[in-house]
């Protein structure tokens, strides 16, 4: 057996919106090292009988790539699991450096976003036509690393696209300061708590008084905040992809009768 560390996205919480090709590499990993704060239990339980089983969460970098590096070298395959889709806030670039640097193989398994996750959980599509048509995902600078440039809400907000803010749930009176000059005080807010959990909960608010709401609610983590006018329930056009006037290669102009 070659030895090789498996990236694995384990979706936003609920156990059953992992992937089947990640639930298969856990089932088959005798070494899982998981981020227990946000992954479930349920998730790496699925591991092989006398599987060493780590939550990552309490280990350093150093800790975690030395127990990758022990794997491997005597021919074992790693499940290193991480929540929603580790492409985004998964810190896995620089464990991916460290194995490159080893000569370690990897691979990565995607998982359903948090902020995917949420808009099903919502009801929602992001893109409404002619509402908003971009989305971007984003984060704000609090104890963790700046910024670049270019990446602040002030700049990101002359776009007036739909804002799903990561790790940013206690900076709620800089995003209303930074956001509502282009967006307006009226603009809605989503709060997305624990999304998949058994305690998701969602805040609806507008960033005048969405901070209050939350703080109401005793929110400090583990939330995603979206803003724009796609969440508000106004009118908008059809799309026209399924517009009776609108022909394409899989659905060619028909004959008038």
């Amino acid at each position: 057996m070659t030895g090789i560390v498996h990236f694995i996205g384990a979706g936003p919480g609920a156990p059953d919106l992992i992937t089947v090709r990640g639930l298969r590499l856990i089932e088959r990993c005798p070494v899982c090292l998981y981020a227990g704060s946000l992954v479930p239990a349920e998730v790496v339980a699925a591991a092989p009988p006398g599987a060493r089983v780590l939550d990552t969460a309490p280990m350093t970098l150093d800790e975690i790539v030395a127990e990758m590096e022990a794997a491997v070298a005597g021919g074992k395959e790693v499940a290193r699991v991480h929540s929603g889709d580790p492409s985004l806030y998964g810190a896995i670039a620089e464990q991916i450096r460290r194995l490159k640097a080893a000569g370690i193989a990897y691979d990565v398994t995607p998982g359903v976003p948090a902020f995917a996750a949420a808009a099903a959980a919502l009801g929602r599509e992001l893109t409404i036509p002619e509402v908003s048509q971009t989305v971007i995902l984003t984060r704000t600078a609090m104890k963790s690393s700046a910024m670049p440039e270019g990446e602040d809400l002030a700049t990101l907000a002359r776009t007036r696209a739909l804002l799903v803010i990561h790790l940013s749930v206690r900076n709620l009176l800089e995003i209303e300061r930074q956001l509502a000059p282009a967006y307006g005080a009226d603009c809605p807010v989503v709060v997305a708590y624990r999304v998949g959990w058994p305690d998701e909960a969602f805040i609806h608010g507008t960033l005048a008084d969405i901070r209050d709401k939350v703080r109401a609610a005793k929110i400090t983590r583990t939330a995603l905040v979206f803003v724009g006018r796609a969440l508000a329930d106004t009118d908008f056009r059809d799309s026209a992809l399924y517009d009776a006037a609108h022909a394409h290669v899989l659905r060619p102009k028909r004959k008038a009768v």
